[in-house]
């Protein structure tokens, strides 16, 4: 470096190039550097670069380039195995910035192993199919070289060197620099180990993961794709082009990652003589608008013949309509027996029911009636006697089913579609317009209920994860809170959502959750009013009419989404509501009431200060109800929260309060955060728990009430991808891997509040008194 300006070269960002296969842990490097270094850094990752999602090279370089110019250093998260695939990243430097590599050269049975048994990765690279694409990659390793551009290259061979590597950045200090040079290099040039796809076939799969995995990873290293081979974030994508390439099936699809699938036949195709033109119209469109709104699903037509005119029909206009290939798939086989015979793992079926629900008749109503033998229709007949078409009912398959025990399907989705067949009952006599819309919505509510599944599942492994880590937790806080029983279900509800059929079913019938999808499905209004099963509400009853409402006579959609949630509150999430209508039952737990509100403690509080606001007006269940004639009980709400807030920061100046509202509660009946900004709580142990403060699902009170204000209704921002997002310190952004870190680091962040947080004066402060409404 000579010839430079020493005191500029020492004031100089880094950056560093982080080198290795997937499993080497360059995400926990970076991590364990900024945990604990003073020097301001910033991890550039593009699973993660597009708002929490998978985004590109290109904005991988900018916020590399924005972060540098703002005089921090960075971290370049990406594989960049090969020369090509980091050298537009080693131009950042120059008079800029010094550029680093380190190598995490670990051993490739070390990188594997991590990459298989790893969960809930950002690239989502883990499970059976890593094996091979580490292999592969490794394969295609080019070590750095001086020449590239590099001033520092570190090489890591094992846990030792990389706690090493780890430190030396840790003590790296606002004004230090590092030697030039390369340290740590055992040889010029690293092979590939030898013998790695003997480790391959011996490599333990994780029970989640399917048997037929291995298959793939032993052929993956025959087939690359020329030209570059993408970073971990694009690892999912090219093993997809991969699978096109060689043609896998569908089972070798399905097999290879941890979506939830749904098996269903034709619906009205066959006994129903639904024409068949029609029919694939509407599949392709009903299943292309759901791709679109979900994510981990996957749907796959089933039929028993090669010649089926519907699959082929299917088959044209998905391709035509370019739905993805791999969530959607065609497949020729007995919906019964996918998994033994075709190798699917399909954890839900569909069944195209009669309208009785009963076994029987032939088809596929027959077959599996058949194979799930009498449990299934034990289970059906306590689930709902009868089903309208346009419809379809969630029945779990018990334990005892050979189809669950045989065959993994948790669930069977009984869904009825229009009949055309005038020696069947409710024959439309070919009026197709009328057909249509109820075929339409029979795949909608299918659809709908499927997803409800995949949520619910989705929930309780993450609770069961979270009480496994905490169980001894949770036994001393239900010792201290035991009087409080009825807010302590309330809470707990809030916290533990489930739609689970099996645990929240209280009666013969749909639980809240199937009976909200159902009737979301349900289109017309006549459908909405009378479409309940008779086995929840009018046994006597023999069938359900088909609705003949006219267009005109449509409900809304957003209307009747808003009607039906507030007739589908479980008996779970009532306790709020219960405590709002009789306060005088609950004094034990109440610290203020009026005739407007009753003030709260939460239970499971996520901040060292966490009270809720509770409205105590009628038909005020959540966000959505709120119109301009509420104003006026907003505004009293906000000014009981910010006398709260000013109240506790007399007491602790350094408490800092944000005021509002979830987009979409747990819990029925209106209520208002009043939360403090140190989130130092035993509570707060999840993603779900941090982002649904600290993305725009939390929408603040001082916006709600300028917007009801503006144009009569708040927004709500509901999208269940929001508390997902990768967790990002609510000052200064930073990312963290899970929540301990995040809160080792934002005990100590002292970064402002973003600029647009502050406006308003949202955050409240000892100092301030906001106010609202002028």
């Amino acid at each position: 470096m000579a010839g430079d300006d020493p005191q500029a070269e020492k004031t100089k960002p880094v950056v560093v190039i982080l080198i290795g296969a997937p499993g080497s842990g360059k995400t926990t490097f970076c991590n364990d550097v900024m945990s604990a270094a003073v020097r301001p850094w910033v991890r550039v990752c593009q699973d993660v670069i597009a708002n929490g999602k998978a985004g590109t090279k290109l904005q991988c370089l900018k916020t590399a380039a924005e972060a540098l110019k703002d005089g921090k250093s960075v971290f370049i998260d990406r594989c960049n195995l090969e020369q090509e695939q980091r050298a537009d990243f080693v131009k950042l430097g120059g008079t800029q910035a010094e550029i680093h590599a380190v190598v995490l050269d670990l051993p490739a049975r070390v990188c594997i192993s991590r990459s298989v048994k790893r969960t809930g990765h950002e690239g989502n690279l883990q499970g059976g199919k890593a094996a091979a694409v580490v292999n592969r990659m490794l394969q295609k390793k080019e070590l750095p070289k001086l020449s590239e551009g590099f001033t520092r290259i570190t090489f890591c061979q094992n846990e030792k060197d990389v706690k090493q590597a780890v430190d030396t950045y840790i003590a790296l200090g606002l004004s230090d620099s590092l030697p030039s040079g390369i340290f740590g290099q055992k040889s010029d040039d690293s092979k590939v180990q030898l013998g790695i796809m003997k480790f391959l076939k011996k490599i333990e799969v994780p029970k989640n993961v399917a048997p037929n995995e291995n298959s793939s990873q032993s052929s993956a290293a025959k087939h690359e794709k020329e030209g570059d081979d993408p970073c971990s974030m694009e690892l999912g994508k090219e093993c997809n082009k991969q699978d096109e390439l060689r043609g896998k099936s569908v089972a070798d699809i399905c097999s290879q990652d941890d979506f939830h699938t749904l098996a269903f036949p034709s619906i009205s195709t066959s006994d129903f003589q639904f024409n068949h033109e029609k029919a694939s119209d509407i599949i392709t469109e009903v299943v292309a608008n759901f791709l679109i709104k979900v994510d981990n699903i996957r749907l796959v037509l089933v039929d028993l013949s090669h010649k089926s005119n519907i699959l082929s029909l299917v088959r044209a206009k998905a391709a035509k309509k370019h739905i993805d290939n791999k969530r959607f798939l065609i497949h020729v086989g007995d919906i019964t027996r996918l998994h033994t015979e075709g190798g699917l793992h399909c954890n839900v079926i569909a069944n195209a029911a009669n309208w009785r629900l009963k076994a029987g008749g032939g088809g596929v109503n027959a077959a599996i009636f058949k194979a799930a033998g009498e449990a299934l229709e034990i289970a059906t007949k306590q689930r709902a006697e009868t089903l309208s078409p346009g419809n379809s009912v969630v029945v779990p398959v018990p334990s005892t089913s050979p189809l669950h025990q045989r065959e993994g399907v948790t669930h069977v989705i009984h869904v009825l579609g229009p009949n055309m067949n005038p020696q069947r009952p409710n024959c439309l006599n070919d009026d197709y317009v009328q057909g249509c819309n109820i075929l339409r919505n029979a795949y909608s509510s299918l659809f709908k209920n499927f997803a409800s599944i995949s949520h619910s599942q989705n929930n309780q492994k993450e609770r069961d994860r979270n009480d496994r880590n905490s169980r001894a937790g949770y036994s001393d806080i239900q010792h201290d809170l035991g009087k409080s029983t009825t807010l302590e279900n309330h809470q707990k509800a809030k916290r533990e959502i489930s739609h689970d059929c099996e645990k929240n079913k209280k009666s013969k019938g749909l639980d809240s959750e199937d009976e909200l999808m159902e009737l979301d499905c349900a289109g017309p209004a006549k459908s909405l009013d009378s479409s309940t099963f008779s086995a929840k509400h009018d046994s006597k009853r023999n069938i359900l009419p088909i609705s003949t409402s006219r267009p005109e006579e449509i409900i809304h959609r957003d209307q009747m989404i808003s009607k039906v949630v507030k007739r589908s509150w479980g008996s779970w999430a009532q306790a709020l509501h219960q405590i709002a209508v009789h306060p005088e039952k609950h004094k034990d737990v109440i610290l203020e009431m009026s005739d407007e509100f009753v003030v709260l403690n939460d239970l499971y509080p996520k901040a060292r200060k966490h009270v809720l606001v509770l409205s105590r007006a009628n038909g005020l269940d959540s966000l959505a109800d709120v119109q301009r004639e509420h104003l006026p009980l907003l505004k009293a709400m906000h000014s009981a929260g910010l006398k709260l807030a000013e109240k506790f920061c007399t007491d602790d100046a350094s408490l800092i309060f944000r005021l509002g509202y979830h987009s979409v509660p747990s819990m029925r009946q209106l209520h208002l955060h009043v939360i403090s900004q140190d989130f130092n709580s035993l509570h707060l142990k999840n993603k779900k728990h941090w982002n649904s403060f600290n993305t725009a699902f939390f929408r603040d009170s001082a916006d709600v009430i300028e917007e009801i204000e503006r144009i009569g209704k708040a927004t709500l921002n509901d999208d269940e991808k929001l508390l997902s997002m990768e967790l990002r310190c609510h000052r200064c952004k930073s990312a963290h891997p899970n929540i301990p870190k995040l809160k080792s680091h934002i005990a100590n962040c002292k970064t402002s509040f973003p600029s647009s947080l502050l406006q308003h004066g949202r955050p409240v402060f000892a100092c301030m008194k906001p106010t609202i409404g002028a």
